[in-house]
Parts: C-alpha cells; sequence; structure tokens
C-alpha cells in the first residue's frame, strides 16, 4: 500500500497577486468609501480594503483643503477615484469631486422628491436671482418668481429690473430645484415650484379652452405673463400674441392692461395661453385659394439668419431662403425691407401655417 502524497499548495507569484488587485479596483471616476489612517502636511492616507491604500495629494489635497481641515484620524469618509494606481502603488483619489458628484446625486433626488428648501437670497443680476444650496451655487430666473415677488417693470428695463431684484438680497424665499447642470457646476432653482399642491389647487378651476379676462402682470422678450387671479400666472408665449410677426411684446402691452386669453394648455402646474387664437386665422382664406406654383406679391418684413420673411397679408407670411440668393448678403441686397416684390410659392401648408416662397426673376421692380 503506497503513502498518498498530500496534494501541494501553488503559490501565487507576486505578479498574479498584484494583477488580481488591480481587477479588484473599481473603475475611474467610481466613488468609494474608506477610514482615515493618516493625514500629512501635503497628503491624506485612506484605507481602501481590499483594494489598496488611497492618496489625497497635490491639487487635489489643496482644492479640499477646507474639508481636510475637518478630518480626523479613523473619519470615514467618501472620495472619487482620480487614478486606480500611481507610480508609487496609492489609488489616488479626489475628495472635492466626490463631494460634488454626491451633492448632485442629492439634487437629482431633491427634483424628483419635489423638495422644498428655504434659501437666502445671495446676489441679484438682471436675468434673476443667485442663490446658494450645500455650498453650491445656483440661479432663479425672474420668469420662476411668484406674482408678488416678480419685478414689475415699464418697457422691460433691464438696469430697473435688477434695481427691483436687489430688493430681494438677503431675503429668504422657499424654493425647489428644478434643473442640474453638473458639466456647469449649476443648479436651477424655482420658486413657483415650492408648493405644487397648493399651485395646483389654484388653477384647479380652470380648464383648457376656457377664455378669460386677465390683467397684464408682466412683459419679456419671449411673451406676456398674464394675471388669472391672486397667486396665479400663466404665459402667452410671443408666438400666440398674433398671427402677425411679433418683435416686442412691449409695442403691444403694457402693465395693467385688461386682455382676454385662451387657455391651450395646462400642465405641472403651468399655465399656457393664446391671444391669437381668439382672432380670425388670416391663412384660412388661402386655403382653397393659393398653391404651390403661384404668383404673389409681398412685402419683406424681417431679414434673419434664414433669409427674409415676406407677408402677403397681415398675419400671413412665408420664408425666402438665403440659399435661394447664394447667401444671406446678397439676399438683403436684392431684397429691401418695406419693398414689395414677386414670388412663386414653392410649398403651401395652411394648417401649419407653413409657406416658402422663391423671388421671381422676371426683372420686375420693387413697388
Amino acid at each position: 500500500m503506497t503513502k498518498t502524497d498530500p496534494v501541494a499548495v501553488v503559490e501565487k507569484s507576486p505578479l498574479e497577486l498584484y494583477l488580481e488587485n488591480i481587477m479588484l479596483i473599481p473603475e475611474k471616476d467610481s466613488l468609494v468609501e474608506g477610514p482615515v489612517i493618516a493625514i500629512e502636511k501635503s497628503a491624506v492616507y485612506i484605507d481602501l480594503a481590499p483594494y489598496g491604500t488611497g492618496i489625497i495629494f497635490g491639487r487635489e489635497f489643496l482644492n479640499a483643503r477646507d474639508i481636510i481641515k475637518k478630518l480626523n484620524i479613523g473619519d470615514s469618509i467618501k472620495v472619487k477615484i482620480v487614478e486606480r494606481e500611481n507610480e508609487d502603488g496609492y489609488i489616488e483619489l479626489s475628495l472635492k469631486e466626490a463631494k460634488q458628484a454626491l451633492i448632485w446625486s442629492e439634487a437629482e433626488k431633491a427634483i424628483k422628491a419635489r423638495s422644498v428648501f428655504d434659501l437666502v437670497v445671495k446676489d441679484a443680476n438682471k436675468g434673476g436671482l443667485i442663490l446658494e444650496w450645500q455650498g453650491v451655487a445656483g440661479f432663479l430666473p425672474s420668469s420662476q418668481l411668484k406674482a408678488d415677488h416678480y419685478p414689475r417693470v415699464e418697457e422691460g428695463d433691464k438696469e430697473k429690473i435688477q434695481k427691483e431684484l436687489k430688493k430681494l438680497v438677503g431675503e429668504k424665499l422657499q424654493v425647489a430645484i428644478i434643473g442640474v447642470i453638473p458639466k456647469e457646476g449649476k443648479l436651477i432653482f424655482s420658486e413657483k415650484e415650492s408648493n405644487p399642491e397648493e399651485r395646483q389647487e389654484l388653477i384647479s378651476e380652470y380648464k383648457v379652452g376656457d377664455t378669460i379676462e386677465c390683467d397684464v402682470a408682466g412683459l419679456v422678450d419671449f411673451g406676456v405673463f398674464l394675471k388669472l387671479k391672486d397667486g396665479v400666472e400663466g404665459l402667452v408665449h410671443i408666438s400666440e400674441l398674433d398671427w402677425g410677426l411679433v418683435e416686442d411684446p412691449r409695442g403691444l402691452y403694457k402693465l395693467g392692461d385688461k386682455v382676454k386669453a385662451k387657455i391651450i394648455e395646462i400642465k405641472e402646474g403651468k399655465v399656457s395661453l393664446s391671444i391669437k387664437q381668439l382672432k380670425e386665422n388670416p391663412w384660412k382664406e388661402f386655403e382653397s385659394t393659393l398653391k404651390k406654383g403661384d404668383i404673389v406679391k409681398g412685402v419683406v418684413i424681417k431679414h434673419n439668419k434664414h433669409g427674409a420673411l415676406i407677408s402677403i397679408k397681415p398675419g400671413v407670411a412665408g420664408l425666402v431662403h438665403n440659399s435661394t440668393f447664394g447667401g444671406e448678403e446678397k439676399l438683403k441686397e436684392a431684397l429691401m425691407l418695406g419693398k414689395t416684390y414677386p414670388f412663386t410659392v414653392t410649398l403651401f401648408e395652411p394648417k401649419e401655417q407653413r409657406m416658402t416662397l422663391v423671388f421671381l426673376e422676371d426683372g420686375k421692380k420693387a413697388e
């Protein structure tokens, strides 16, 4: 009877152990957690077992000095991996980036939970207010202010708007986070969204299709804010003010004007209205009389980056594209603002209010 040899234990080489360890280390930009095991003058060491030892040093140390001052041996902290292994065998870490990543994550959760925060207004500019949440600066656009805080300024004077907004600096507002832009380090706040349940209750008496009389409560580049009642405002976008081209809403209305408008959408506590839908649609006149290939006369009412806008009747306009002239400058030379020219219709879709035209080059002069 022979004696069986014991199974030999095969030891792994240092290279094999090293490769196994490297494979275990989480990917770059991953968040990991571990206790502080040493704090030196220019470096902090973190135990990241079983992966190895992490280090915060160099620029990452300088960027997180304020946080590091408060650390003690044994404190467990979350860090972000910036290099899986450096030339000294340490896992390079960032404390500040980890904190920022956590803040963005918490902000996203706050949006979903519709959390409300009491924040102090730090500053104001011509567009809105500057607030701060967990050390991160954020912006509250004027359009997201409640009615009693919205700057009521005639003619939309930006200097006067900023002066009114400055009056809110130092005040505490109830706001909600509505946007997160990590790459730009920005948060977007809203005062209107800070109490969605209350707002929903206030607008519950209204429905799409209602025609109501309102007061003009605000004039901005992109439209007109209308006051439906105390605590409830809606927006008439510039495209819904009139069938014709509107360059500046301030040329049509002033604060306090009474206007009739139709509710066209109620979504997520926001009311959208239209004034033009209470007026006769001028496109209907041409539904059965105008078609592709017809020749029309029209006046040049605007140049834009795409071409020239041509009006064949107030409220009915089509586009002559730059490409039909070989460029923007050539088009502007040929089609002068305020002048009337003959055109051929190349596309006509009255239901979508779309029309394209080409200049009729038969030697006819402008009128």
